[in-house]
C-alpha cells in the first residue's frame, strides 16, 4: 500500500468512527406525544441516545441538538407490546417445520423455554413490527395443563441475545377444556384432575427443594430440570400465567393460587364480569383475552366491553394478540385496543392496555411502556389517531434503531 492509500485509509477510518456515534442520535418530533407519563404532549419531541431516550418534553423546550436525525410524525407513542402471543415460536407458514408452540408428549413440561425456539426472523415479527409492535411475551401454546416458559423479546431483527429482554417470563398453564386429553386413558381428563396433577407437582417440588437443602451433600438429589422449574413457580420466583375462561375454573385457580402462594397472572377470563370481586381481591392482573375473539366454547361470554368492567373495577390488565391453534396467524394488538377503545376504555386507558400496563404486568415497566429518560427508546410513529382504522404505522423504532420507516 503506497502512502496516498494509507493516508485515505486512516483518514476514512477516523471518518466513520467520528460519524458512528450519530447513527444512534435520533430525534422523534409528533403533533402529538403520549407518553403515557403525564398529559399528552402538543408538538412534542423524543430525543434518543444510544438505544436509550436521553429528553422528552415539548418541541418549543426541547431543542434537537446539532448531528441528530429527525423524523415526524402526527402522533407518536411508547412502542407496543403484545403481552400474550406464540409470534416468533408459531410461525408464518403453518407448516411442521415453523410450529413450535405446544409439545403433546406430556401434560406439563414446565422445563421447556420459548427462548429455545424462537425465530426473530419470522415474517410474522416483521408484519407485527411494521404495525408498530415492538416487544413480544411469546412462548407456547395454552393446549397442555402446563405448556412451557414464555419470553418477553424485541422485535428488532437482530441477534436474539440483543432482543431478549426475560428469557423465563412464565409458565405458561391452560385449566380449561382446551387443557384436557382427548384419550379416555390420558390425563387430565377433568378439571378437577388439573388441579389434582398441579397440586401433586408443586409437593413434588417442595420436597425436591427440602432435600437440596440437606448439608451432606451424597444425600441430595441429582439436577431435575422439570422440578427445577416448578421450584421457581413455588417459591414465586417466576409468575404463573394461568390461561382460564370459565367462571368456575377462574375460582379454582384462585383457591390452588392461595393454597400455594404463588405468583399468577390471569389470563383471558372470558367469565371475568362473573366473578369481578373475587379477581380483584386477589390482587392478580389480567391480560385479556382479544376483544374481538369469538365468544364461543369455553370462551361464550367474551365480550368487547370487558376491559372496560376491568378498568372500572381497577384491575390491572393488558390485552393480547392471543393464539388460536387451527391458523398461526397473529392477531394485532393495536387494533384491539381500538376496539376496546369504542367499547368503554377511554383512548389512553386503551393504549395503556397495549403500552405501560402491558409493561406493569409483565413486571418490565422499568425499560418499557412509556417515553421517559432512561428508558429503551422504542417509540410507534402513525400518520394520524392510531385507532383510526385510515391510519398507518409510519415507523417503528425499537431500542433506538429505526426498523420500519415510510416518514421522511
Amino acid at each position: 500500500m503506497n502512502l496516498f492509500a494509507r493516508i485515505l485509509f486512516v483518514v476514512a477510518g477516523l471518518w466513520i468512527a467520528s460519524i458512528a456515534p450519530l447513527q444512534a442520535q435520533l430525534a422523534v418530533r409528533g403533533g402529538t406525544v403520549y407518553t403515557l407519563d403525564g398529559a399528552p404532549l402538543k408538538d412534542g419531541v423524543v430525543l434518543i441516545k444510544d438505544g436509550r431516550i436521553e429528553a422528552v418534553g415539548p418541541a418549543a423546550s426541547t431543542p434537537v441538538p446539532a448531528g441528530y436525525r429527525v423524523l415526524e410524525a402526527k402522533v407518536v407513542t411508547p412502542g407496543l407490546i403484545d403481552a400474550h402471543s406464540t409470534v416468533g415460536v408459531s410461525g408464518v407458514l403453518n407448516q411442521k417445520q415453523d410450529q413450535d408452540q405446544l409439545d403433546k408428549s406430556g401434560p406439563m413440561q414446565p422445563e421447556l423455554r420459548a427462548v429455545d425456539s424462537y425465530n426473530s426472523l419470522d415474517p410474522l415479527v416483521e408484519y407485527v413490527r411494521n404495525l408498530g409492535v415492538t416487544t413480544l411475551h411469546t412462548g407456547h401454546g395454552p393446549g397442555s395443563l402446563i405448556s412451557g416458559q414464555t419470553s418477553i423479546l424485541k422485535t428488532a431483527p437482530q441477534n436474539l441475545e440483543k432482543s431478549l429482554l426475560v428469557a423465563e417470563a412464565a409458565f405458561a398453564c391452560n385449566v380449561g377444556p382446551e387443557a384436557l386429553s382427548a384419550a379416555k386413558d390420558k390425563a387430565p381428563g377433568s378439571i378437577a384432575k388439573s388441579i389434582a396433577m398441579l397440586r401433586a407437582e408443586f409437593l413434588k417440588a417442595d420436597e425436591y427443594q427440602q432435600k437440596l437443602k440437606k448439608t451432606d451433600v451424597e444425600k441430595r438429589p441429582s439436577r431435575d430440570l422439570h422440578l427445577e422449574a416448578m421450584v421457581r413457580a413455588l417459591t414465586g420466583k417466576q409468575p404463573m400465567l394461568f390461561t382460564v375462561q370459565r367462571h368456575q375454573d377462574i375460582l379454582a385457580v384462585l383457591r390452588f393460587a392461595r393454597e400455594f402462594k404463588l405468583k399468577v397472572i390471569l389470563d383471558g377470563v372470558a367469565d371475568a364480569p362473573l366473578v369481578l370481586d373475587e379477581i380483584k381481591a386477589s390482587g392478580f392482573p389480567v391480560i385479556l383475552h382479544p376483544t374481538m375473539a369469538r365468544p364461543s366454547a369455553e370462551m361464550e361470554n367474551a365480550s368487547m366491553r370487558t376491559a372496560s368492567k376491568l378498568q372500572a373495577a381497577g384491575i390491572l390488565f393488558a390485552l393480547q394478540s392471543g393464539f388460536e391453534s387451527y391458523v398461526p396467524k397473529t392477531r394485532i394488538v393495536l387494533f384491539e385496543a381500538a376496539i376496546a377503545a369504542a367499547n368503554g376504555l377511554t383512548f389512553e386507558q386503551a393504549l395503556a392496555s397495549i403500552t405501560l400496563n402491558a409493561a406493569k404486568v409483565l413486571g418490565v415497566s422499568d425499560r418499557i411502556g412509556s417515553l421517559q429518560t432512561g428508558k429503551d427508546a422504542d417509540l410507534a410513529l402513525f400518520d394520524g389517531d392510531p385507532f383510526e382504522y385510515t391510519t398507518h404505522c409510519v415507523g417503528t423504532v425499537v431500542s433506538g434503531t429505526v426498523v420500519n420507516e415510510s416518514v421522511k
